[in-house]
């Protein structure tokens, strides 16, 4: 009973009560990477000869099918009775072969496949992990943090060179495009980096003007 407490929460019954394919199968898989193994198909003959039974007595004649019935329902009825101890004695043999494929940790109590277990220190490589591979993921970590640190600085740099301190019209108010800061609107051409002023007059025209307020040329 212990031993299936222990792999009662990684395993899958894919068993099956009745019909053809009757019979009991187990797959039990590593709680650290989730690779799978299953323990192989046993029949179960009850399960197996009531859907046969079945099949046959609804191909008989009339006068045998209610003789057929009543034997392939007896039969059905013990198949049904027995599962569950058939089926509890079959996953104790199931978890049987699995001890041969997966080791418990002493640590975490969690069953791993072979890749997943320190066999120098008797515990799975969650709980103790190779050293080697440590040392080659903290060696890549400090390599991106570097990289990350190296990337950061020359942003710095060549920011130097931006000016920050004026402020863009980023929406065209002529023709509501986006400018993405330009000088001028890249759809229309309207300045965008200072005043308007009146082609024919160089008076100031007022943002959203369309008309200049002094000469009235159109903006």
């Amino acid at each position: 009973m212990t031993e299936e407490l222990w792999f009662s929460q990684n395993n899958r019954d894919l068993s099956n009560p009745s019909g053809d394919d009757a019979g009991f199968e187990f797959e039990f898989y590593c709680r650290r990477c989730g690779d799978t193994w299953r323990s192989g198909f046993e029949n179960y003959t009850l399960g197996r000869a009531s859907g046969w039974l079945r099949r046959a007595s609804g191909m008989a004649s009339s006068v045998t099918s209610n003789v057929g019935w009543d034997v392939a329902n007896t039969v059905g009825g013990l198949a049904d009775a027995g599962w569950h101890k058939a089926r509890d004695a079959a996953f104790q043999r199931a978890i049987g072969k699995a001890e041969g494929h997966f080791h418990r940790c002493a640590r975490c109590t969690d069953h791993v496949c072979d890749n997943c277990w320190n066999a120098d220190r008797g515990l799975c490589r969650q709980c103790a992990p190779d050293l080697q591979t440590e040392v080659e993921q903290a060696r890549a970590q400090g390599e991106v943090s570097a990289a990350r640190a190296a990337a950061a600085e020359a942003g710095a740099q060549a920011a130097q060179g931006i000016d920050v301190q004026t402020q863009h019209q980023l929406v065209c108010p002529q023709c509501k495009s986006e400018t993405h800061g330009s000088k001028f609107c890249p759809e229309c051409g309207h300045r965008l980096d200072g005043p308007a002023t009146c082609a024919s007059c160089s008076s100031e025209i007022p943002a959203g003007a369309k008309f200049c307020p002094e000469c009235g040329t159109a903006a």
